[in-house]
């Protein structure tokens, strides 16, 4: 949703009926992941997409017809037995769309879940999309972390599970479709929940102002990172040299991170490149980083030589085997890279691998399902 987010927002704002479609479920190739939406505005328009082209137009015209009924429905779209390019996936995947009138009144939340997600408060939306009794479809709760569920969706325990496992979605990032018994059974099923996370964006911490640095700004920036590039020297830490980067600080490397993890600003979603290649920076930013007890991903930049002696500062710094196995280097995948923008996309591959659990292998020499 949050894609189609201001157009929705502009028109609830305005009092207009939208209908609403949303990936809630993706099975083998699906082109598009869970709470990717796709509106139909008053004015019949398209916006947004469930499945890059595949399955709009069934989506459109069931959207324009729950818009009319208010009746929310749930519907699985895949590759047609008799005809691969009738009304489903070309690309062998399957996914499930949930299809919903939004408007202020079927949706009065949606005013206060916009402002949290442009303050960047995590906020997470749980709808129930598929349940033996039809009253529960389209139950929605608003869940923020430390503060009590308003509502419910039919019961004390369906609301405590959904709560929980919500809040677990909301810490790693994910949006996801929660099983449960009709009563909130954890070892039942019946009732399908979609929960909506919207987590702040995950941080990208850039250490080095070096060209080579504003190359993996702009394109974290563009993979939906709050990028940060530091570096203890002003004159290079400049913003007009790292127009791509949401905040550049001035500060030696290594104090910078511990500050941040003191704070609670760094987390298993963070990804750190360190690319000073300068034993004063990366090694005592390094030792930090490497220890952290929670962090996506750390790499760091420079030479067969200069990684090795890296390694043996480190080892003489004390730190273990284990430590030292978290870190990527030299960073990024082998793509023949050479200007700073190959680089940068090399580093983000490396980066997505690791996130996703791929090889980084071209998918032509390898066999079996595209994804995991």
């Amino acid at each position: 949703m949050r894609e189609v987010l201001p157009q929705l927002l502009a028109w609830w704002e305005a009092g207009e009926t939208v209908g609403m479609g949303t990936v809630v479920a993706t099975f083998r190739s699906a082109p598009r992941p869970p709470g990717a939406s796709m509106l139909v505005g008053p004015d019949a328009s398209a916006v947004g997409s469930v499945s890059g082209g595949c399955v709009e137009g069934a989506v459109y015209d069931l959207a324009q017809e729950v818009t009319a009924s208010g009746t929310p429905t749930l519907r699985r779209y895949g590759v047609s037995d008799d005809d691969a390019f009738a009304v489903g996936l070309t690309c062998g995947g399957i996914l499930d769309v949930y299809v919903e009138k939004v408007s202020r009144e079927t949706f009065p939340e949606l005013g206060g879940i916009a402002a949290d997600i442009e303050a960047g408060r995590p906020v997470a939306v749980a709808t129930v999309v598929d349940h033996p009794e039809p009253s529960y479809v389209g139950r929605r709760v608003v869940i923020h972390p430390d503060v009590p569920m308003a509502g419910s969706l039919g019961s004390a325990r369906i609301d405590d599970a959904v709560r929980d496992d919500a809040l677990g979605l909301l810490a790693s990032g994910h949006h996801g479709t929660l099983s449960y018994g009709p009563d909130g059974e954890r070892r039942g099923e019946g009732m399908r929940v979609f929960v909506w996370a919207f987590a702040p964006a995950p941080r990208m911490l850039v250490f080095g102002a070096i060209d080579f640095a504003a190359a993996v700004a702009r394109v974290g920036a563009f993979l939906g990172y709050h990028v940060t590039v530091c570096d203890a020297r002003p004159v290079f830490a400049t913003t007009s040299r790292f127009p791509g980067a949401d905040e550049v600080v001035v500060e030696w490397p290594h104090r910078y991170l511990a500050a941040e993890q003191d704070a609670g600003r760094v987390d298993a979603r963070t990804v750190i490149a360190v690319l000073t290649h300068d034993p004063k920076f990366d090694v005592p930013l390094l030792e930090v980083a490497l220890r952290l007890p929670a962090v996506g991903y750390v790499g760091a930049m420079g030479s067969r030589r200069t990684h090795d002696d890296r390694m043996a500062r480190l080892r003489e710094a004390g730190l273990t085997e284990a430590e030292l196995e978290r870190l990527h280097s030299p960073i990024g995948l082998d793509l023949g890279a050479r200007t700073p923008e190959e680089t940068a996309i090399s580093i983000a591959a490396e980066i997505v691998a690791g996130r996703w659990g791929g090889s980084g292998e071209p998918l032509g020499v390898r066999s079996g399902r595209i994804h995991s």
